[in-house]
């Protein structure tokens, strides 16, 4: 790391430490996150499939997905970066280096990655046919608010992972925790987990929460079919009661009416969110509290790393 006695100006130290994050990215093999990011969005619409936006179960567990990988690449980006140079920030906080700086040069540079990676992500969605809604929200264009909504993920998660990587001894700590830190927030999603009482409530505190009914409310959950009950009635066609098959009765008429998406439909009426609810201020709400949450992490970064003269590690 430069020397940055010279340099007394908050704005001056940010630019050092900017420049010195894209050398790192350059000749230190910090750009091998972008392709692991390509990797770990493919294999997750490889495993989404084609019914993400079409039916209720389809979108919630497919946004659930995007939202891991939104959480994963913000985790990795940042879990590392400070407590790996922690003497060195000790040694140049001595000489002078302002912290809301270096943390100021790391938050830009790890926004610029985040929407690198978000951009990653939206293509390798693309080019697997993942058929987009046309209509956004807050922009009419649901590509840029369904981008926009991972970026955001993904950059709430990166300044969380800053924060810890500010507190921790090493590396080695910052990676026993980082799996610990993905757990919670997907567990406290409140999607595919039903919770209640206490733990409900924790669902308010977790990026991923405000992540999914960002994701749900752009793709309209509310208003689309579920396909789970019919299925459900489906197993039981065979059943035999009194030498009758009711199920079995029950499924033919409503096919043979052509009444199949009308009970999809009406099932999905029973199924809906509040949380998903397809308006523009659900919407802005979940981008408010993580953008809230963005920059909770990163003050909390700074006093962290304000005590880093009386570190005795």
């Amino acid at each position: 790391m430069n020397s940055v006695k010279h340099y007394r100006g908050r704005i001056a130290q940010t630019g050092i430490y900017l420049g010195k994050l894209f050398r790192m990215f350059i000749y230190q093999n910090d750009w091998k996150m972008l392709p692991m990011a390509a990797i770990i969005a493919g294999a997750v619409t490889f495993a989404v499939g084609n019914n993400i936006f079409k039916t209720q179960e389809g979108t919630l567990s497919g946004c659930f997905a995007l939202v891991c990988v939104c959480i994963w690449n913000g985790f990795f980006n940042s879990i590392q970066v400070v407590c790996r140079e922690r003497a060195i920030v000790k040694r140049e906080h001595r000489a002078g280096m302002h912290i809301t700086s270096y943390i100021g040069a790391h938050m830009i540079y790890q926004m610029l990655l985040c929407l690198m990676q978000t951009g990653i992500l939206m293509f390798i969605c693309s080019i697997a046919n993942m058929s987009f809604p046309k209509e956004g929200i807050i922009t009419n264009n649901f590509y840029i608010d369904f981008t926009l909504s991972l970026f955001l993920i993904t950059y709430a998660a990166d300044m969380a992972s800053l924060a810890i990587s500010c507190y921790v001894k090493n590396t080695t700590a910052a990676m026993t925790l980082m799996p610990f830190m993905l757990i919670f927030q997907l567990i406290f999603s409140g999607g595919l987990i039903y919770l209640e009482g206490a733990a409900k409530k924790l669902t308010g505190f977790t990026i991923a929460r405000w992540g999914l009914a960002a994701l749900c409310t752009l793709a309209n959950y509310n208003s689309q079919p579920m396909v789970s009950l019919w299925n459900e009635i489906w197993k039981f066609r065979s059943m035999t009661i009194e030498g009758q098959q009711p199920i079995k009765i029950f499924t033919d008429t409503i096919i043979q009416e052509g009444r199949l998406n009308d009970f999809l439909l009406e099932s999905g009426s029973y199924n809906q969110d509040p949380a998903y609810l397809y308006d523009k201020a659900n919407l802005l709400q979940s981008w408010k509290y993580m953008i809230i949450m963005a920059i909770i992490f990163a003050v909390i970064a700074v006093l962290l790393l304000k005590r880093v003269d009386k570190d005795k590690r």
